[in-house]
This record gives C-alpha cells, sequence and structure tokens, in this order.
C-alpha cells in the first residue's frame, strides 16, 4: 500500500520525504504507516510484498523504489517459536536485515533498526545502558542482535532503537490479554518476577519522529520511564479501567468494578493471582530484568518518553472514544 504525502517536510539532508516501512502489518509498522503518512510519502510493506530474507526480491524493490529512508520494524517476533523454528527466526531477524541494510547503502537512505531488549540476558540488577554487553540467552534475541551487527557493518548512517513490552492499538499484546482474560476469567495468573518497561507505540513513533531529520546516529533504549514486573503492570490496567483492588496477601489480590467500565463485557469481580516464570513452562527463557535507561537520549536532550505508568493511562484513554 501507498501513502501519497500532505505535506513536504523533509529530512533536512535527503531530497525527498519517501519512507518505507517494513512489518506494515505488524503491531508498530502499521501505526508508523498511519502516523506517518500526513508527513512523508510512505511505502508501507509487509511479508506479502517481498521476503526479506531473499536478497534479490529485496534489492529490487528498494531500487525501485529508491526510498530516502527506510524504517525497518519487521521481525520474527514470537520468541516461543523462534526456539522451535531456529532457522527462520535467523533468516528474518538477522539475513533479512542485513539484505536492506545492503540495499539501503545503494539508495543511500537512512536506517532505523527496531530491536529489543532481548538482546540483554536479563541478569543485571538495575536498568540497561546502551554501553552494557548485550548477550541474548534466547533464539529470538540472538538473532535480534546479529541483525543489529550487520546494520553496523553495512551502515554509516543508523538508528538502532531497542524497545521492549510494546503495546498499541494493532496486533496482540498484554493489555489486550489482560482485559480478555477480565471477560471470562475468575482466576488470573501473571508473573512477578520479570520485570521492564511498558511503552505504547505512540511514544516510540514520536521518538522516531524525533530523530528522524537528525545526523545523530547510533544505538538508542526507547522505551517508557520506570520499570515494573507485569503483575505490577496488570495491577495498574485494571485500576485505569475501573476496578479496585482488596490485597488478600502479598501474592493476591481481589478486584472488584466499582463503577460502570468503559470496557464492555468485564467480570464485576475476580482473583489476580502473582506466579513465578517457572511455572508456565515456556519453551523460550524470558529476561528476568529487561529495563532499559534511555541513556544515549537523555545525553543529547533528546528523550520525549513519558513514565510508563502516564503513557498507559493516556493509551487507556483513546480507547473510551
Amino acid at each position: 500500500m501507498l501513502f501519497l504525502p500532505l505535506s513536504l517536510k523533509v529530512f533536512e539532508d535527503i531530497r525527498s520525504p519517501r519512507i518505507l516501512i517494513t512489518g506494515a502489518e505488524g503491531q508498530l509498522g502499521s501505526e508508523l504507516a498511519d502516523s506517518l503518512a500526513g508527513e512523508y510519502e510512505v511505502i508501507a510493506v509487509d511479508k506479502k510484498d517481498f521476503d526479506i530474507s531473499k536478497f534479490k526480491a529485496v534489492n529490487s524493490f528498494i531500487m525501485d523504489t529508491r526510498p530516502n529512508g527506510i524504517i525497518h520494524s519487521a521481525a520474527f517476533t514470537d520468541v516461543d517459536k523462534c526456539e522451535k523454528e531456529k532457522e527462520k527466526a535467523f533468516k528474518v531477524n538477522a539475513i533479512g536485515t542485513r539484505n536492506l541494510a545492503i540495499a539501503a547503502k545503494k539508495v543511500d537512505a537512512k536506517f532505523f533498526y527496531i530491536s529489543t531488549d532481548y538482546v540483554f540476558d536479563g541478569e543485571k540488577d538495575g536498568v540497561y545502558y546502551e554501553y552494557d554487553a548485550p548477550n541474548p540467552k534466547t533464539i529470538y534475541g540472538m538473532s535480534k542482535l546479529l541483525g543489529e551487527n550487520f546494520v553496523r557493518e553495512q551502515l554509516n548512517r543508523f538508528f538502532i532503537m531497542r524497545i521492549g513490552w510494546l503495546y498499541g492499538t494493532n496486533g496482540v499484546n498484554f493489555i489486550k490479554k489482560m482485559i480478555d482474560l477480565a471477560k471470562k476469567k475468575k482466576k488470573i495468573q501473571v508473573v512477578n518476577d520479570q520485570f521492564g518497561s511498558p511503552t505504547w507505540t505512540f511514544n516510540v513513533i514520536e521518538q522516531i519522529k524525533k530523530l528522524m531529520p537528525t545526523d545523530f546516529y547510533g544505538t538508542y533504549h526507547a522505551t517508557c520511564q520506570g520499570s515494573c514486573s507485569w503483575f505490577e503492570f496488570a495491577c495498574e490496567i485494571f485500576k485505569n479501567i475501573g476496578y479496585v483492588a482488596e490485597v488478600k496477601d502479598c501474592k493476591s489480590l481481589n478486584f472488584k468494578l466499582k463503577t460502570k467500565s468503559f470496557i464492555p463485557g468485564i467480570q464485576k469481580d475476580f482473583k489476580l493471582l502473582a506466579i513465578e516464570s517457572n511455572k508456565l513452562k515456556n519453551p523460550a527463557r524470558r529476561p528476568k530484568n529487561s529495563a532499559l535507561e534511555n541513556y544515549m537520549l537523555k545525553l543529547q536532550n533528546l528523550d520525549i518518553m513519558p513514565h510508563w505508568k502516564e503513557s498507559l493511562a493516556s493509551f487507556l484513554d483513546t480507547l473510551k472514544t
């Protein structure tokens, strides 16, 4: 699909505002395409348009369209399936990224690569900085890190943006899962020993827009401020949609709906239970701590990411209209 420009805002150092977005049917890519369409000529593509793991297909498309900027958000993101489909993970997340980077170099396009908190092992006490050494423990994390390395090897005009715990209007995410469970389960189990920074797609897009006209290339962390456990995240979601919590013990909360909610079909009450990660038996190991510090953005006064609680409240407000 092709979006034509409504204005002629351009990068400071390029001739025309043509932006290619990969993964345009994904959670972030779809919102990127909609958001940028009012300012740029957007070429939004997904796997149905061409296979990024095939260099000839990538090269041909880039040579034909000659974008001035590429935002690469396409990825094989199912971390459990990546463990079972290792070859696909590396073909899509690593080779696909390399192919796009090579083609980007040929047309001298700025390149945004959307990476992940999974490049870290999750064992650090405290937040991860851009200067911390990656040490992925999953196939997904390894394949995304290799994608980062290919970008650095091929290009000098790139932005690597590491994000995590993403949610938005489109696609599958934790908030939608919690709301769905609140409609049908009397007991909801959520892990309380994994920590990260819940981040709204809207905020990531605004941060990309902030960096886009600059030449401040490099690797950036771009998540909302602060961190929490998945259990704490779930508690905050339910409070924002109209529930009050009655503490039963340190690992169990009774939630009751205090007023009519803007979410149709949710139950009047249910129990939220905190559990440990090892109870879930997932194929892929989840990082215990994947909270990222936007250190490089802050050093340059470029960080516009709000606190995760503020961002969550703003996102849930959009569901009321």
